[in-house]
C-alpha cells in the first residue's frame, strides 16, 4: 500500500512471500502476538513484496531457530538464482550463510574492508564459524564451507576414530546428581493468551549450580516460559516456587519455597534475574558508567563490580558512551554485567547470543560457566507447542537432533563430539 502498488499485483505478492516464508500459519496473528523469530520472518517477508533488486539485511537470521533460518535463507537464494537480486547481508552466526556467500568483506576495527573468496578471507580471518576452524586445525585445502564439504574431507579421520584406535573422549560437561538441590520448581505451568495456549501444564526443576539450555522452534513458549518463571510474565496456572538453601535462609522457604510474584523489585534481582529478547528495554540511564552504577547500588554491590563485569563481556567499552548507541551485542553484553552484578540463585537468558560474535559468545559462556560452577550447559529441555519433548544430558539430546545439532556433531556425527575443542582433542589423540 506505501508504494502505491495496484490491489490485483499487492495480492498476488502478498501470497507468494507469505507461500516462500512459511507464514501461512501467521497470517491472521496480530504482530504482537508473534515470537521475536516469527516477527523477523514478516518483516523479511515485508520487505521481499517491493521486489527490490538490491537486498540489505542486517543480521537477518538472528532470532530465527535453524530450521526457520534455513527456510528464510532458501526463499533469498531462490531469488538471488532465479531473479538476480543482488543481497548483501551482515551476520554474526557465519555458520548460517557462508555456504552461500559469493564473496566475503571482512571489516576491521580501524575501517579497513578486504574483499574476496570465502575460502580465502576466511582462511586467516580472526572470525570463523566453526567448519572453518575444523579445516584450519585439520590442515584441509580448500578450506570447506559446508557441512556437506567437511563431512566427505574428516571421512578418513572419523573412520579411524570409529575403528577403536583409542577412546574418543570429550570435555565432560558439569554432571549434576538429579537429587541435586533444587532452586526452582514449576507444577502444573500454564499460559494462556485468549486462546492460544503458550504452555500446556509444565512440570520442570533447576537444580543448584545446573546449567539448562531451553530449545525449540519460534513461537514455542521459550520465552513465556522464562517471563513465567520469572514471575512478571503471563500465569495462567500451575505453580513456581523458588528456594532458598543457604543456611541463614528461612526454614518453611526452604522446604516450601517462595512464590517469585511475592518478591519485592530489590530481593527479586537478587534471586531471580532475566535478561529479556530485547535488552535495551532494561536500560533506561544516558550512559553506560550511569547504568553500571546504579545496578551496584541497587544490588549493594562494591562499587565497580557491574563494570568490571561488563569489560569482561565487552572489553574496552566507553563508559561515557549512551546505551542507545551501543550495538545490540554490546547492550546485551551491558544488561547482562547488571543482571548478574547481585549474584542472583537463579539466571534466565532469554536468547542471550543473539547479536554476539564467536568472540563474545566464548566471553559469556566463561563468565556463566563460573556463575555456575560449570564450564558448559550440562542439560537441554526441548519445547514444542508449550510441550517439553526433550529432557537430558546435552551429548544425548543434540547428538539426536538433525535441527538443533551444532555443526561440529553434524561433521563427525555418529561420534559423540560437539565442539572444536572436543574435535582437537580427539584429533590429538588420533595423532
Amino acid at each position: 500500500e506505501q508504494l502505491g502498488v495496484p490491489d490485483p499485483t499487492m495480492r498476488k505478492r502478498v501470497e507468494e512471500i507469505v507461500d516462500l516464508l512459511g507464514l501461512v500459519p501467521l497470517r491472521y496473528r496480530p504482530l504482537t502476538a508473534l515470537s521475536a523469530g516469527e516477527q523477523q520472518r514478516v518483516a523479511i517477508g515485508s520487505a521481499l513484496t517491493s521486489h527490490p533488486r538490491v537486498l540489505v539485511l542486517d543480521e537477518p537470521t538472528s532470532a530465527l531457530d535453524p530450521t526457520a533460518a534455513e527456510g528464510v535463507l532458501a526463499a533469498i537464494l531462490r531469488l538471488v538464482h532465479d531473479l538476480g537480486v543482488t543481497v548483501l547481508m551482515a551476520e554474526h552466526r557465519l555458520e548460517r550463510v557462508i555456504q552461500y556467500a559469493d564473496s566475503v568483506m571482512q571489516l576491521t576495527s580501524d575501517g579497513t574492508a578486504v574483499l574476496g573468496a570465502p575460502a580465502t578471507i576466511l582462511a586467516t580471518s580472526p572470525v570463523a564459524p566453526p567448519v572453518i576452524e575444523l579445516g584450519r586445525l585439520a590442515g584441509w585445502d580448500p578450506l570447506p564451507l559446508s557441512i556437506r564439504d567437511a563431512r566427505r574431507l574428516a571421512r578418513p579421520l572419523r573412520e579411524r576414530m570409529q575403528r577403536g584406535m583409542r577412546p574418543v573422549t570429550t570435555p565432560a560437561p558439569l554432571t549434576v546428581s538429579r537429587s541435586a538441590t533444587v532452586a526452582l520448581r514449576t507444577e502444573g505451568l500454564r499460559v494462556q493468551y485468549g486462546q492460544v495456549c503458550a504452555l500446556a501444564g509444565l512440570d520442570l526443576d533447576l537444580r543448584v549450580a545446573e546449567v539448562t539450555a531451553v530449545m525449540g522452534r519460534n513461537g514455542s513458549g521459550k520465552s513465556s516460559l522464562l517471563w513465567a518463571l520469572q514471575g512478571s510474565g503471563v500465569r495462567s496456572g500451575g505453580t513456581v516456587r523458588i528456594y532458598d538453601s543457604t543456611s541463614g535462609a528461612d526454614a518453611h522457604e526452604q522446604r516450601s519455597g517462595i512464590d517469585p510474584k511475592s518478591l519485592r523489585a530489590n530481593e527479586a534481582i537478587r534471586r531471580i534475574a532475566l535478561v529479556p529478547q530485547n535488552p535495551a528495554d532494561l536500560l533506561y540511564l544516558d550512559s553506560v558508567f550511569a547504568e553500571c552504577r546504579e545496578a551496584d547500588r541497587v544490588v549493594d554491590a562494591a562499587p565497580g563490580t557491574t563494570a568490571a563485569l561488563l569489560d569482561r563481556l565487552a572489553p574496552g567499552l566507553a563508559g561515557t558512551r549512551h546505551p542507545r548507541d551501543l550495538s545490540e551485542g554490546q547492550r546485551l553484553a551491558l544488561v547482562l554485567a547488571i543482571q548478574l552484578a547481585g549474584k542472583p540463585d537463579v539466571v534466565l537468558l532469554d536468547e542471550p547470543t543473539r547479536g554476539l560474535d564467536y568472540l563474545a559468545k566464548r566471553l559469556l559462556s566463561e563468565v556463566l560457566g563460573e556463575q555456575a560452577s560449570a564450564g558448559t550447559a550440562s542439560r537441554v529441555v526441548v519445547l514444542a507447542d508449550g510441550e517439553f519433548i526433550a529432557d537430558g544430558p546435552v551429548l544425548d539430546v543434540l547428538t539426536a537432533s538433525p535441527s538443533f545439532a551444532p555443526q561440529i556433531a553434524r561433521i563427525f556425527w555418529p561420534l559423540p563430539i560437539l565442539t572444536i575443542d572436543a574435535a582437537r582433542g580427539a584429533m590429538a589423540v588420533q595423532s
